[in-house]
């Protein structure tokens, strides 16, 4: 018996219903969801929660603002991830780069911040909607690598006064460097000694966890491993709440020995439209074309990094656990969280590559695991913003360094100068130029990536062999901007000799070619012809053999092979599939 045939009205709600689940991801896992699921899904919330809290905390200290707003932008990614989102590992927030990158456009402006993520969501949302995810690709590893290791360098030690309890350093990185060492002498010992102990502290739990993979590791029972791996993952929390406890102590007897973060906002930040202009400390009314104006080059460097930043994270952690993400509903969900984040005062975030390594070795198994971090922040401003008095500014550098320090990759350097030696221009260029603006190392870096891949267009690989007619061999498409190089090495290898001499164009590897080609190739025909030697073309694919026919080349000529062309110059055979147009 036949099978019947969908109705039109039920082949229409089929592909209304997929067309649905590939705008909402979590439809596709979300009627399919265990218990057991659940169970790992609320443990991996729980332990991200805990690790979220104090780095969100610090890395407001790198964006320049009150330590509330790193919260106010660590709950909405989780969210609207769940809905949006095509990995089960990531988890959406504050982080180290994109904080930096906030400061040097915004300057610590929280209402400046909070715009900043509506007009980065904005362009992010527009950029998925229009499949504008291959504009990333410009951006090369040499740049993210050079501007990975320079922001490192600029967050870390940006850090150091905090440690030292130093106050009045300036922001400028050059600045940050003199100043701090001139002024030493005023460090405050108790910020110091406690500095250095979380340093310690971390340095020594983050060895525990790493040495539990190793082959040499110590052996642990099932429980103790689970202790300690408990221990060593949730580091930031245990450190931060340890020096609170310190500093409470030394606060309640009077001594005011540690610098501590001080009043913060208590309570959820207010649902409402980001604000849309600011005032300057003496009343002047700031517009919303002036902000955006002030915004510069930073409105599309955030946008573009952020979405590196996260689809990188993905991919990597697809590719480890076997499943696979949709990269433009990935910018979709970081914009969606960015525009949604601005109405709670949250600024720009983007995937955590520590937190989503958390999040996958405690075994999430949906992105459902994100509610449960962003409850965990949740509850943290409703209650215990005023506990966040006491942590001293000492225990948050020690944390933020600690996170940025793997990021200085050194190691990249030899591996470039061994593979590319040319590489090396835009990550030393990106480097550079980062530590006197961040959107400025990138665009120098993407501009010197840019000009060295318009130069291998522009002189493409050409291989000159005599083989009694000069064969030459291109490796690589032929566009407008190798035509008048092409030319200068037939003219100077054939043209120009005495006598002049035929060339047989080895095509083998040509793919496309366009106008300018075909009009300069014209030119050489009659160039060849007036001279009384021979332009043959072999091996031709075939989309460019058609275009050349289009294009009615008087004196065109061609062959199958490089042999055939180099026999029918030497008389040995006549040519096949030769055209005299």
């Amino acid at each position: 018996m036949d099978r019947p045939l969908l109705g039109r009205g039920s082949a229409r709600r089929c592909c209304s219903y997929s067309t649905l689940k590939a705008w909402l991801p979590i439809l596709s896992w979300l009627p399919r969801y265990k218990l057991k699921w659940l169970q790992m899904d609320l443990l991996a919330g729980l332990t991200v929660g805990l690790t979220t809290v104090p780095q969100a905390l610090a890395y407001a200290e790198v964006a320049g603002l009150p330590v509330q707003y790193g919260l106010y932008s660590a709950f909405m990614g989780g969210f609207m991830y769940t809905l949006l989102g095509t990995s089960k590992d990531v988890t959406l927030g504050p982080t180290a780069i994109m904080s930096l990158l906030c400061f040097s456009v915004v300057g610590g402006q929280p209402h400046r911040a909070v715009l900043l993520s509506l007009l980065c969501g904005l362009i992010q949302a527009v950029m998925a909607l229009l499949r504008l995810g291959f504009l990333l690709d410009f951006i090369s590893f040499p740049v993210i690598k050079g501007f990975t290791c320079a922001a490192a360098v600029t967050i870390g030690f940006g850090q150091v006064k905090n440690i030292l309890g130093l106050q009045g350093v300036p922001h400028e990185f050059y600045l940050e460097v003199y100043y701090t060492f001139y002024k030493i002498p005023e460090a405050r010992i108790g910020d110091v000694v406690l500095g250095l102990l979380c340093l310690a502290l971390l340095v020594m739990l983050l060895f525990m966890k790493t040495s539990l993979g190793s082959d040499d590791a110590p052996t642990y029972s099932r429980v103790a491993w689970k202790v300690v791996w408990t221990v060593a993952t949730m580091r930031n929390a245990l450190v931060v709440m340890a020096a609170s406890l310190v500093a409470f102590s030394w606060e309640a007897y009077g001594y005011h020995v540690f610098t501590v973060t001080g009043k913060t906002s208590q309570g959820l930040p207010p649902f409402s439209p980001p604000p849309t202009s600011d005032a300057t400390a003496n009343g002047t009314v700031v517009s919303f074309g002036e902000i955006v104006e002030g915004f510069g080059g930073g409105l599309a460097v955030i946008p573009l990094m952020g979405l590196l930043e996260s689809l990188a994270i993905a991919k990597a952690f697809a590719s480890q656990n076997d499943y696979r993400i949709d990269a433009n509903q990935e910018l979709l969900a970081i914009g969606v969280t960015n525009i949604m984040g601005s109405f709670v005062s949250a600024y720009p975030v983007t995937g955590s590559f520590g937190r989503t390594a958390v999040n996958s070795q405690t075994g999430v198994c949906t992105p459902a695991g994100g509610i449960i971090t962003s409850v965990i922040v949740l509850l943290s401003l409703a209650f215990l913003m005023p506990a966040f008095y006491y942590i001293p500014k000492a225990s948050l550098a020690a944390v933020i360094i600690c996170a940025v320090t793997p990021m200085v990759d050194y190691r990249v350097v030899a591996k470039m100068w061994r593979i590319r030696k040319l590489d090396l221009l835009p990550f030393v260029v990106t480097f550079l130029m980062s530590f006197w603006q961040v959107q400025y190392g990138i665009m120098g870096g993407v501009a010197v990536s840019g000009a060295l891949l318009l130069y291998n267009t522009a002189r493409p690989q050409i291989k000159v062999s005599d083989q009694g007619v000069l064969v030459m061999e291109l490796d690589s498409g032929l566009s407008f901007p190798a035509t008048e190089y092409l030319s200068h090495i037939i003219h100077t290898w054939a043209l120009q000799a005495s006598p002049p001499r035929s060339v047989v164009l080895d095509c083998h590897h040509v793919s496309i070619i366009d106008y300018s080609v075909i009009s300069e190739l014209r030119d050489l025909l009659r160039q060849f012809k007036k001279r009384e030697v021979r332009l043959v073309f072999s091996r031709l694919q075939p989309f460019v053999l058609e275009v050349l026919l289009a294009a009615d080349l008087q004196g065109l000529m061609y062959t199958d092979s490089v042999e055939a062309a180099l026999q029918m110059e030497s008389g040995a055979s006549s040519m096949t599939n030769t055209g005299d147009l």
